[in-house]
């Protein structure tokens, strides 16, 4: 069950907007607006009829009656946007005594009766203290069921006027938090589906879903953040990260810190439009939460150089001018010994995951980040539309967006798999290989220990989310792949004797297989570096992580 709170100050326009039927006048207009709940008196008055404009005109001005009686009006601060200052700047306050906030279903889950609508607002309403519940005076409030959304979500929207009945004001502090806490209680209470209190991931707008199935392609959204997720992935100091960015096709361009052109504080990417059409700009932390340029930096090497060369490939995308550098690391080849060193840390990685406690979340969020940020940058390499790799980069990284990061201690050391990224984007676009075998398997085994943190965690959603793209989508890629075996450093073709068992069926058991003529080693070899062919990484390379 998902809140969305607003302020405002026309309680009149605010019900007649909830009770409108009239499609003409507004896209959201329902065919049944009728109360499901309520305060004592409206629901004395009003039963579960649709109601009209004159019922919506004499609810509000029930509602509003203690707020004109004393004469109280709650006020906010006014934030404009300052042109000349390029930032929002408090220009004075205004009235804003009154609270609206929706409850809305996934489309998946269905429709609630009135009753159970009913019930959950006012257990919502006690819970975020407008009611006698709280020990202090009534607020006067309305539940309103919408019905279905164009969207296909069923919802109820709540109208409530922050004056008490004694004329004392109601405190919104932190309600956004108190409204997300409390629809995660009531959805254990009725049977609801359990949305994460830990991990939250971007929506997106229905007008940008629309644009994209009537030019017939992926949402520009989706397809930026694959793209952005593989080159960050894949990258290992900032300038790095720039130049194999623009390499996609994307336009990338950088945000400066006030009064600067060499602080760069933030990006923003774009896919390259039609002749005659303006690119459509998303900035990192609105394509994820985990893409924000500050969290990407975190997995980046940093120096005063590095500082300097990262702000001359961010110069240069601002203007559109050629990459500074023409030797980096991305136009190189790396060595054949880098998959298998890489594969012996996939399977470390897998094997130490399963005991990781489950409220570890930020050790879970970074192994996440790496594992979809392989299976982006492999999807780009051999994905000409998105499918199977990219739909297993876009459910793991659900897992790696934190909702409060900071509230969380910093992650454990683990085997580290960020250069496998690299090791894909750097891999023929043609060919499939048997050395990307080997690492896939162990790739899908990280992957599943993630589904068994999530089902352990009572978080059936994602664990069924992500059991279901591992299983239904890479199925059929997984049977395309060569079958290849480990010998020392080398890749060999694998005999009838000696061919690995297939990755989804790795997957599904959720272990690894021991045998003779596995991908696997028999006793897992503990991560060491390898050879590369670039600069390290601040955790030396694929070892271990901070």
């Amino acid at each position: 069950m998902i809140p969305n709170i607003t302020r405002g100050s026309r309680m009149s326009g605010l019900m007649v907007y909830l009770t409108s039927t009239d499609t003409e006048k507004t896209k959201n207009a329902h065919s049944d607006p009728h109360l499901v709940a309520g305060d004592a008196a409206i629901m004395s008055w009003y039963d579960d009829g649709v109601l009209d404009r004159d019922d919506a005109l004499a609810i509000a001005k029930h509602l509003d009656r203690p707020r004109k009686l004393f004469g109280v009006s709650v006020q906010i601060k006014d934030m404009q946007w300052d042109a000349a200052k390029k930032e929002r700047v408090h220009v004075g306050y205004k009235d804003a005594s009154v609270w609206h906030c929706s409850l809305s279903l996934r489309a998946e889950e269905g429709a609630l009766t009135d009753q159970q609508w009913g019930d959950i607002a006012n257990d919502f309403m006690d819970s975020m203290g407008f009611t006698e519940a709280s020990g202090k005076a009534q607020c006067r409030w309305v539940a309103v069921n919408h019905g279905t959304s164009e969207n296909g979500n069923h919802h109820i929207h709540l109208a409530v006027s922050l004056v008490r009945e004694d004329g004392t004001k109601a405190s919104t502090h932190g309600d956004y938090k108190r409204a997300q806490q409390t629809c995660r209680e009531l959805e254990v209470k009725y049977g609801l589906e359990q949305l994460s209190t830990v991990h939250a991931t971007r929506g997106y707008d229905q007008a940008e879903k629309a644009t994209a199935v009537r030019d017939e392609r992926e949402m520009h959204r989706s397809s930026l953040a694959r793209k952005v997720r593989a080159s960050a992935s894949s990258s290992a100091t900032e300038g790095e990260f720039v130049r194999r960015a623009r390499e996609t096709g994307m336009l990338v361009r950088p945000r400066y810190a006030k009064n600067t052109t060499d602080v760069i504080v933030g990006y923003s990417v774009a896919e390259r439009p039609k002749q005659g059409e303006r690119p459509i700009w998303f900035g990192g932390g609105t394509l994820a939460s985990d893409l924000k340029l500050g969290a990407l930096r975190e997995e980046w090497m940093e120096s005063p150089q590095l500082a300097t060369e990262a702000a001359a490939e961010w110069n240069a995308a601002a203007r559109n001018k050629r990459t500074v550098s023409k030797t980096g690391p991305e136009h190189a080849t790396p060595p054949a010994e880098m998959w298998v060193q890489y594969t012996r840390n996939a399977t470390a990685l897998a094997d130490q995951l399963r005991t990781i406690p489950r409220d570890d979340h930020a050790t879970w969020a970074k192994a996440a980040r790496e594992v979809s940020g392989a299976f982006a940058a492999w999807s780009y390499r051999l994905e000409p539309t998105p499918g199977p790799l990219a739909a297993t980069a876009a459910e793991l990284s659900r897992t790696a967006q934190l909702r409060a990061p900071r509230e969380h201690s910093k992650p454990v050391a683990l085997p580290s798999i960020a250069g496998t990224a690299m090791l894909f984007m750097a891999a023929s676009s043609k060919n499939k290989t048997a050395a990307q075998t080997a690492l896939m398997v162990q790739l899908i085994n990280t992957a599943f220990a993630v589904y068994e943190m999530h089902a352990q965690s009572g978080r059936t959603r994602e664990a069924q989310r992500i059991r279901a793209v591992v299983e239904q989508q890479l199925a059929p890629f997984t049977g395309t792949m060569p079958k290849a075996v480990l010998v020392g450093a080398e890749q060999q073709p694998a005999t009838e004797a000696a061919v690995p068992p297939r990755s989804i069926d790795i997957a599904r058991r959720g272990m690894v297989p021991i045998r003779p003529g596995s991908a696997v080693p028999t006793t897992p070899t503990p991560a060491t570096p390898a050879k590369t062919y670039q600069p390290s990484r601040r955790d030396s390379g694929p070892g271990l992580d901070r």
